[in-house]
């Protein structure tokens, strides 16, 4: 039975591949993923009302003012309102987030939101220095290992309370690196293995703390736009995928003020997105999850209610999220092997998910699926955004 359509909905998208993109300029990238969704669509620039571009930058690029970049492309949406948006690592969800709002103010019938990142043209130690702007400087900033030493030390916290989970980490590395070598657009098709994920050698040393280079996930370069449209003008479309639920929760920055072993926004956001839908976790097909780092996605097991606090690795050794398991988790790969352009990830994971509900996913298909989740964050789950996404017919 089809749903009805009462939300806005997404109805095209288009995704670039991730990884390293040597010899194309962003602004060329934007244009072309821009183009591309609008067709998707069935609508032609015209019809766009407004722009809402993601983007992290603080660094990665000397262009620093990207809002109207994709007139350049399509001279056609000049005039329009555009936007820039940045939420760090949630970048991408805060652009969506945008473009709803202007949804629902009325302003808009059909929004296009863009995110893009391009991170490679920096070597890895200044690519580091640049995300460690999505910490507490005041406290954070001196950590060794930039961002992996902030997980790192969630890790080693989260391993002094519940025991060594390197086990667990390991698999949760190894499953999603098996589901990326399926997906088209992840920037490593690898399946590394289990042992390989396991245990230190030169090519797996420790990065930080107890997290070896495999619990890390890539610098990568990427691009991802989609059209938003109203529930009335979703309803004449080609496709149709409607936010069941779109929730945006932010707790404390310093990591000093939280307990990190659990992220209780992310909790919040999967609590009140679930009641806004009006579901349970049980009602999902498949979520994709913001695994930046392998203890992400096993503390977010924990965050959707998966598992109690201190059991999550029982849901990645009891298979519950492994594709064909009860909730399959990152069938896409995840940011471990799709990559994590960091401006463009929330667009790429809502992709992602819209494309397993329309069963367009191809090789990554999830069989049935009908109702997804997301859920992507900025930092150390301090901005957390939770989507639930429904097939429409």
């Amino acid at each position: 039975m089809a749903a009805s359509i009462s939300a806005p909905c997404i109805t095209g998208w288009h995704h670039s591949k991730f990884g390293k993109l040597d010899g194309i300029d962003p602004e060329v990238l934007i244009g072309q993923v821009a183009k591309a969704a609008i067709l998707h669509a069935g609508l032609q620039p015209e019809d766009i009302d407004s722009i809402h571009i993601g983007t992290f930058n603080a660094g990665f690029l000397y262009q620093d003012f990207p809002s109207s970049l994709v007139f350049n492309s399509l001279p056609q949406l000049r005039f329009k309102p555009a936007v820039r948006v940045e939420n760090a690592c949630a970048t991408g969800s805060a652009a969506i987030h945008s473009g709803l709002q202007s949804i629902k103010a009325g302003e808009s019938k059909h929004v296009l939101v863009i995110a893009f990142e391009k991170m490679t043209e920096l070597a890895t130690p200044q690519v580091g220095e640049v995300l460690l702007k999505a910490c507490y400087v005041r406290e954070e900033a001196n950590v060794p290992g930039g961002f992996a030493g902030v997980f790192g030390k969630i890790a080693q916290t989260y391993f002094d309370r519940y025991g060594d989970q390197s086990d667990a980490l390991a698999m949760i590395a190894a499953k999603n690196h098996k589901n990326g070598t399926a997906n088209p657009y992840a920037h490593m098709r690898r399946d590394l293995g289990y042992e390989f994920c396991r245990n230190v050698s030169d090519k797996n040393p420790f990065v930080a703390g107890p997290l070896k280079r495999s619990d890390c996930s890539l610098i990568s370069d990427g691009a991802v736009a989609m059209v938003i449209s109203t529930a009335d003008e979703a309803k004449s479309m080609p496709r149709a995928v409607q936010f069941r639920a779109a929730v945006h929760v932010n707790d404390y920055l310093p990591l000093s003020r939280r307990d990190v072993t659990r992220f209780e926004a992310a909790e919040l956001g999967w609590t009140k997105a679930l009641g806004d839908a009006r579901l349970t976790l049980n009602d999902l097909s498949l979520v994709e999850t913001h695994d930046c780092f392998t203890i992400a996605e096993l503390i977010e097991y924990e965050a959707m209610g998966l598992a109690a606090p201190g059991q999550g690795a029982r849901v990645i050794k009891e298979g519950i999220s492994a594709k064909d398991g009860k909730l399959p988790i990152n069938p896409s790969g995840g940011l471990k092997s799709k990559g994590h352009p960091v401006g463009a990830t929330g667009v790429s994971m809502h992709v992602m998910a819209a494309m397993q509900v329309v069963n367009n996913a191809g090789d990554i298909q999830v069989p049935n699926a009908r109702l997804a989740g997301v859920f992507n964050m900025g930092g150390a789950a301090v901005a957390n955004y939770v989507s639930i996404l429904e097939r429409v017919n």
